[in-house]
């Protein structure tokens, strides 16, 4: 039976005021074969009997992959993944879901008797409600993708499991799976590419390729701590933490490479690559037995016992040969056995360390933030026993900034190397090589980067997309996942605040989002600072606040209902527009900020378009202007003499020259004081006031203003 290992923190299911979300999902069909003539031979009261069983059985399985029973239909079971809050591997355990089901199924034949089932899965865009997933209950879903995973299950083969396309390329790399003839299926216009699942693929380092963009330094750092552990005998802890797709896996591939020899001395690499839910708490272990014994994953138990014989003659005593190679045999066959892995951990151990007191040795374990925790201490107790031996021994490990290893030790002995985002001229030498490597002009490097934020997966995933789908810029899958994910772990307000601000065009302040979400006054103001500080949002210039990435504003906003986005904007515009600053209770500037210079009001470019214009004493509303349906600036306080003066230079897009703008100024107060404002020399005076403003700074909490 297959031990699911719950290696993250579990997303809590949180309610917030949006009640439905456009979501991709994983849905999943299974039915049983032949259940007509089955219910045909029995009695109605073993039908029953037989039903809950079966029933009972699927539904434990879905349960232990976090699916949820959407609905049963005679004898076929309907379930989503994905559906309320996603880990951004829904489609991958809907598929080890499916297997599982076969294989429980068939060691435990319901009633006497065994049942075969066909299993569909598809992947999809699904109007999902919130609620009711929470509770589960018909209704949960709707769109295309669940008639999808219908279709496909009917095609599937008794005791197999099928997926559609998009579900194939969420699980690439992650199952074995083998293409079947496309299907031409009743209600869809093309046919449908499918898949038959063989089975959970085994993990597989990841393939790297072109240059290494930007992490000269971190590289470094890594390899002087190890080849320190190497020269001083006593081991170091290197954790090189980043968020996903930084470069963690690269960095990693790379130290192999070229951390082989230490002071002419060969280092010995031992790496374990964690799959999101491996099947046995310590199986990622019993792949660095399996690579240290070159066992092949077809051998049979025989095989397997000879080559760890092999391998192991000249470095245990005859003594406590056998006994090791019967203990991590059984390791390497069945890892999800807790006795027969608990056994061979033990074993392996002491193999490590054998093997670092003969030669410089390294143990690095990818992405530990996935591990259970009984790896971790594996590895803590290894750090430990090494450092009483004094042998030169290294670990490594990978993982992500929201992991914390709580076990104590190796003080002193750890270094951390993060890997923030790669700077703008980095991205860009990153995008312009894959766009080399995909035959696209270097041109699109400027439209990509400002959608990657600094991460060499995302730049990859965005050039693959456009390799796939012309010049089209969409949001590609394996982004999209990863950032649904990022969204789920939010807290119920910080998601409502984030996808409602992601449907605003432009920067919003504090009383706005109140607002949007019919909150009292302030509610939102913790929350948007907890945004900031999870880099999800960005302060503005004037105290308000914008959806930091392009690509989470996108995905933010899309995941909203087209009905509640399009009221979100409503809100916005109707929202009383208070100073930005004044709503928000932020400084003016920025701590440490130097206040801008006296600038002519067409030159400032700051605003975005429908942004608003109050500083201190004015408190300003925007409403459309006279010329060319320019925003303008009404100053309640003083109405006569500010009303309808154009918004110039403040909205993006706005086409007339400056010069031409001021002409279009309406005379504002007495005749004579209009007449008074057109000549040169006041016009002359009034600039010269403008810079000793701008010099001093201005109104008291106000930037300088010049009118030109």
């Amino acid at each position: 039976m297959t031990t699911i290992v719950r290696s993250r923190k579990p997303v809590t299911a949180t309610h917030w005021p949006v009640p439905e979300e456009r979501r991709t999902v994983t849905v999943l069909f299974a039915d049983i074969v032949g259940s007509t003539g089955l219910v045909e031979r029995l009695d109605p009261e073993d039908v029953r009997e037989l039903q809950r069983a079966y029933f009972n059985t699927v539904a434990g399985v879905l349960r232990r992959w976090n699916g949820v029973v959407e609905k049963y239909i005679g004898d076929a079971v309907m379930a989503l993944f994905g559906a309320h809050a996603s880990d951004g591997f829904d489609a991958y355990r809907a598929v080890r879901a499916g297997l599982e089901i076969q294989d429980a199924l068939d060691r435990r034949a319901p009633a006497g008797i065994r049942l075969r089932v066909r299993v569909g899965v598809a992947t999809g865009e699904a109007l999902v409600d919130l609620a009711a997933t929470r509770d589960g209950g018909h209704g949960t879903a709707s769109g295309a993708v669940i008639t999808t995973a219908a279709r496909i299950q009917q095609y599937a083969a008794p005791g197999g499991v099928t997926v559609c396309a998009a579900t194939r390329r969420a699980t690439d790399g992650l199952v074995d799976q083998r293409p079947l003839a496309a299907l031409t299926v009743a209600g869809k216009a093309l046919p449908l590419d499918v898949w038959r699942v063989l089975g959970a693929a085994r993990p597989r380092p990841t393939h790297h390729q072109g240059p290494l963009v930007g992490r000269r330094r971190e590289l470094a750092t890594a390899g002087d701590e190890i080849a320190r552990a190497v020269r001083d005998r006593r081991p170091r802890w290197v954790s090189l933490v980043g968020p996903a797709g930084s470069g963690r896996s690269r960095i990693l591939h790379e130290l192999t490479r070229t951390v082989s020899t230490v002071d002419g001395a060969p280092v010995r690499w031992c790496v374990a690559h964690c799959p999101p839910y491996p099947e046995g708490e310590l199986a990622p272990l019993a792949d660095t037995v399996r690579a240290f014994a070159r066992v092949r994953d077809t051998d049979p138990t025989p095989t397997v016992r000879r080559r760890l014989a092999t391998a192991l003659a000249g470095l245990l005593p005859p003594a406590h040969r056998a006994a090791a190679v019967h203990a991590l045999a059984d390791f390497v066959v069945a890892p999800q056995d807790v006795g027969a892995a608990g056994r061979g951990a033990e074993v392996w151990r002491e193999v490590l360390l054998d093997l670092a007191a003969g030669q410089p040795t390294v143990v690095a374990v990818d992405d530990l933030d996935r591990a259970a925790p009984a790896l971790n201490r594996f590895l803590h107790r290894l750090f430990a026993a090494a450092s009483e031996r004094g042998l030169p021994l290294a670990v490594v490990a990978t993982h992500g900034p929201g992991w914390a290893d709580l076990l104590p030790g190796a003080a002193g002995r750890r270094r951390r190397v993060p890997l923030p985002a790669l700077g703008a001229v980095d991205t860009g030498r990153l995008l312009r090589h894959l766009l080399d490597r995909a035959g696209r002009p270097a041109a699109l490097a400027g439209e990509l980067l400002p959608l990657t934020s600094g991460n060499p997966a995302v730049a990859q995933a965005y050039v693959r997309a456009l390799d796939e789908d012309g010049d089209r810029i969409g949001v590609p899958e394996t982004v999209r996942r990863r950032v649904d994910a990022r969204l789920d772990r939010l807290d119920g307000d910080q998601r409502a605040v984030l996808m409602a601000g992601a449907a605003q065009p432009a920067e919003f302040p504090a009383a706005t989002m109140d607002r949007l979400l019919g909150w009292v006054p302030g509610r939102a103001e913790p929350v948007l600072r907890a945004l900031v500080a999870a880099g999800l949002l960005r302060r503005t210039g004037l105290g308000g606040y914008a959806v930091a990435e392009p690509t989470v504003a996108r995905v933010a906003r899309h995941r909203l209902p087209r009905a509640l986005r399009a009221e979100f904007v409503g809100r916005a515009r109707t929202a009383p527009q208070p100073a930005v600053a004044a709503a928000t209770g932020a400084p003016e500037h920025p701590e440490g900020a130097t206040p801008p210079r006296a600038q002519p009001v067409g030159q400032r470019t700051r605003h975005d378009q429908g942004g608003l214009v109050s500083h201190g004493m004015f408190r300003a509303e925007t409403k459309a202007g006279p010329f060319d349906g320019s925003p303008t600036v009404s100053l309640p306080r003083f109405p006569s003499r500010y009303a309808g003066l154009p918004h110039i230079g403040l909205a993006r897009g706005a086409g007339a020259p400056v010069d031409a703008r001021r002409q279009a100024l309406p005379a504002v107060g007495p005749p004579a004081l209009a007449e008074r404002d057109r000549e040169p020399a006041h016009r002359a005076a009034t600039r010269a006031r403008a810079r000793g403003r701008g010099r001093t700074g201005g109104f008291a909490g106000s930037p300088a203003l010049a009118v030109a």
